[in-house]
């Protein structure tokens, strides 16, 4: 059998594109679900590091030094096989969206973090010499100004989580690699695998120029 019959056999991807495309749906729903619930708590978590009474302060460095520290396959087993032995019994889902979205909060965390503690002191200053309540001055002068400063590592961060869903197989959860691995098995050959691989690859491919794109303007724009 030659090369191109073992790994780009285009019967067998064809006839496990089906099962390909069902699996992408599957992986790009976790991973927009995972980041539509993890930023905004990852700002919450910052707000707290940053603003909050100093135990509060402690919980949110506790829990984002943990989530940052631990693999995200370790987060995933634990909630799916540990969280039983407690009684807590979660689906193959919820127990993906649920690790996915304690990991990319505590990484949004830190960006939000370090974007706020960018903008100059001097903005805080102004504001309450106008006489704005603090919240007021967060929500229309501090935040706008810091989210233009986190978009770049932020749509990293994005990119990574899309990457890190192929972690679900692992909790029997359908998306691309485990319905791919599926395939493999089921025609005896390694194409569906490339199959997904290209699949990643014309996915996550503009989303990665997309990162270099934001941090050149941004670059371009701080240097005025």
């Amino acid at each position: 059998m030659s090369l191109l019959d073992t790994f780009f056999n285009p019967d067998v991807i064809m006839s496990s594109l089906p099962a390909l495309l069902r699996g992408f749906l599957n992986t790009l729903l976790l991973g927009l679900l995972s980041i539509g619930i993890g930023i905004p708590i990852g700002l919450l978590i910052s707000l707290v590091r940053l603003y909050a009474p100093k135990p509060l302060r402690w919980l949110a460095i506790g829990y984002t030094d943990i989530f940052r520290a631990l693999p995200v396959l370790v987060v995933l087993i634990l909630i799916y096989y540990a969280l039983p032995f407690l009684g807590i019994r979660l689906s193959s889902w919820a127990s993906a969206v649920t690790a996915f979205a304690f990991i990319m909060s505590a990484y949004s965390s830190e960006v939000f973090r370090s974007g706020i503690e960018s903008i100059p002191r001097g903005q805080f200053e102004a504001s309450q010499a106008l006489g704005l309540p603090f919240l007021l001055t967060l929500r229309k002068v501090v935040l706008p100004q810091a989210v233009r400063v986190v978009i770049p590592p932020m749509t990293s961060n994005c990119v990574s989580m899309f990457k890190d869903t192929s972690l679900a197989s692992t909790v029997a959860l359908p998306e691309l690699l485990k319905e791919a691995t599926n395939a493999q098995s089921l025609y005896a050959n390694p194409s569906p695998l490339i199959g997904a691989a290209l699949v990643y690859l014309i996915f996550l491919w503009p989303m990665v120029r997309l990162v270099s794109l934001l941090e050149r303007r941004f670059k371009t724009e701080k240097t005025r």
